[in-house]
C-alpha cells in the first residue's frame, strides 16, 4: 500500500498568515491556523512567526508556500506588502525550508497558487485577488503562466491597481466607489487578455455578490490560497 504524502500549505498575505496540512486528495486533515502579519515583516520574523504557526499542525511530507510577490526558485524578487526592503534577493525557501525540518519546498506567488486550486482547465482563465493589495495569476488549458505583475502597472491618475484597488484604498473611499474601481480594472483585465473565465478571490472579494462581475466571473472562497499547496507539485 502506498503511502499518503502529505502537504503543509501555507499563504502568506501582507494582513494575515495561514496554513494548514493537506492530504493527498488536496482536503484539509485540520482546521486552518491563522495570525495576523507582523509590521514590518523582515525575513526573520517571518521565518519566526511561520515556525511557531504550523508548529501544532499534524505531520507533513512537503511545504506549499503562497507569497505576495515575485518568486523564482525560492527567492524573493518583490515583496511590496510586507514592509520592509530586505526581501529582495532573499532565499525564503532555504531559510523557512530548514526551519521546517529540510522538508521539500515549493514557494510561487499567492495569486497565482490561489488560482491554481479553482482554475477549470478550459482556455485562457485568470486570476486576481482583492487583499491587502492587488494579484493576479494567468492559465492556459490549467497550466500556470509566467507571472506577470500587473499589480504595479499604472491604473489611475499614475497610481497603480495595487494602490488603488488593495485594502488601504477600500477604507479610504468606501465600498461603492473602490467598487466603481474594481469593475474598471476587470474590464481592462478582460480587454488584455481576453479570458475565457475570471476568479475573483481575496478577502475583500466578499463585498461583492454572485455575478454581479458579469457572467465569465466567478467569486472563490479565500480557502482557495491553502487548497492550492497541493496542485503546485503537478503545476
Amino acid at each position: 500500500m502506498t503511502q499518503s504524502t502529505h502537504t503543509l500549505s501555507i499563504d502568506i498575505g501582507g494582513t494575515g498568515l495561514k496554513a494548514s496540512v493537506l492530504d493527498q486528495d488536496g482536503k484539509m486533515v485540520v482546521d486552518r491556523v491563522r495570525v495576523s502579519t507582523p509590521k514590518p515583516c523582515p525575513p526573520a520574523v517571518m521565518v519566526e512567526t511561520l515556525s511557531a504557526l504550523v508548529e501544532p499542525l499534524p505531520a507533513f511530507d512537503r511545504v506549499s508556500v503562497g507569497f505576495p510577490g515575485v518568486v523564482r526558485k525560492g527567492v524573493i524578487l518583490t515583496a511590496p506588502n510586507l514592509g520592509t526592503p530586505d526581501w529582495q534577493g532573499h532565499n525564503l525557501g532555504a531559510s523557512l525550508g530548514k526551519a521546517l525540518g529540510d522538508k521539500p519546498i515549493k514557494i510561487i506567488n499567492d495569486a497565482d497558487m490561489q488560482g491554481l486550486a479553482v482554475v477549470k482547465g478550459q482556455g485562457l482563465e485568470m486570476v486576481i485577488t482583492l487583499g491587502t493589495g492587488f494579484g493576479t495569476g494567468i492559465y492556459i488549458d490549467g497550466k500556470l503562466g509566467p507571472h506577470l505583475e500587473m499589480a504595479h502597472h499604472p491604473f489611475r491618475d499614475g497610481q497603480t491597481y495595487d494602490k488603488l484597488l488593495g485594502d488601504a484604498s477600500y477604507k479610504a473611499l468606501g465600498m461603492e466607489p473602490w467598487k466603481a474601481l474594481v469593475v474598471e480594472a476587470i474590464g481592462n483585465m478582460r480587454v488584455l487578455t481576453n479570458f475565457d473565465a475570471l476568479y475573483v478571490g481575496g478577502g475583500n472579494a466578499r463585498h461583492f455578490a454572485p455575478g454581479e462581475l458579469g457572467d465569465d466571473v466567478h467569486l472563490v472562497d479565500n480557502s482557495a490560497g491553502i487548497l492550492g499547496g497541493i496542485m503546485i507539485w503537478n503545476a
